[in-house]
């Protein structure tokens, strides 16, 4: 009996080590490389907007600023005039991006709700929409917009951004309104509810991660928008934050502090909505791909 007691106390005394799962252990190192690829531009960009380039020329790219250098910023902005091309993108995106989602939505309602003849048709025009690259387009497009006498206005160019981005926002929430049961919708019309009345009501509200996530790539795509606004906005007065910064850097490509003053000046908008918004947008990509 006290040898058997005395086993027992030695394995009660046995510490069992977990064993360590070395395919989460590469995931993790895979992951904080990637991570450090990533950041380490940003990491550049940051430092290198508060040094003078003295500093720039003497120091590491990635050395802290020695002395921060804050003038870069106020000569870049007077420099550059960014205010004028941040207001011009403000109201760019502002009118685009909500005006096209709500197109986009209710578009895709009527395709994926409302039965009515050659609606398959128009549903696979609008598909094909997505597969034209709109670099084949711009010259066309300039000659439409030119003769509608648009050029250098906001309805110039906001019309041609609704254009490109609806179909592929169509193609998205088609997919997700599809996969909505048709009981909901069944009732709702038997008691009297009207299809604009079951899309406010019923559809907006369940869709809303999707729409978040739609909300933050066009408003990244139509900020940072390049080739068709260059095109389109050639009057300076109308440029936006990319054209100005293109025409700064063209002018002030040795002036390191201020260009990467400037280039943070330009992301900064577009990063700060992916941030306050980044819970949507991983739950409306996570939409619709597990069901119960």
């Amino acid at each position: 009996m006290t040898s058997v007691s005395e086993n027992q106390m030695h394995a009660d005394d046995i510490v069992i080590k977990p064993q360590r799962d070395w395919v989460l252990v590469g995931l993790w190192i895979a992951l904080f490389v990637t991570a450090a690829i990533w950041l380490a531009p940003f990491v550049f960009i940051v430092f290198t907007s508060f040094k003078s380039n003295g500093d720039v020329m003497t120091t590491s790219a990635f050395a802290p600023p020695l002395h921060l250098q804050t003038s870069n910023y106020t000569a870049a902005w007077d420099k550059g005039r960014f205010g004028t091309t941040l207001f011009n993108s403000i109201i760019i995106t502002v009118i685009k991006v909500p005006l096209g989602i709500f197109l986009s939505a209710m578009c895709a309602y009527a395709l994926a709700r409302i039965r009515f003849p050659g609606g398959n048709i128009l549903f696979q025009a609008i598909l094909f929409g997505t597969m034209i690259p709109f670099q084949v387009m711009l010259a066309p497009l300039f000659t439409l917009v030119n003769s509608l006498k648009l050029i250098d206005t906001y309805p110039g160019i906001i019309l041609p951004y609704l254009a490109f981005g609806i179909p592929y926002q169509v193609f998205i929430l088609h997919a997700f309104f599809r996969a909505v049961p048709r009981e909901l919708t069944e009732a709702a019309r038997i008691d009297g509810a009207s299809h604009f009345t079951i899309f406010r009501r019923i559809f907006l509200p369940i869709s809303l991660p999707v729409l978040a996530a739609l909300f933050i790539l066009d408003f990244v795509a139509t900020w940072n928008e390049f080739a068709m606004a260059l095109v389109l906005l050639q009057d300076r007065e109308m440029w936006t934050l990319p054209l100005g910064l293109s025409a700064f850097q063209g002018q002030f490509s040795r002036d390191y502090g201020q260009l990467n003053a400037a280039i943070i000046m330009t992301v900064l908008p577009a990063t700060l909505v992916y941030l306050l918004f980044q819970r949507y947008f991983v739950a409306g990509l996570t939409s619709g791909s597990v069901k119960g």
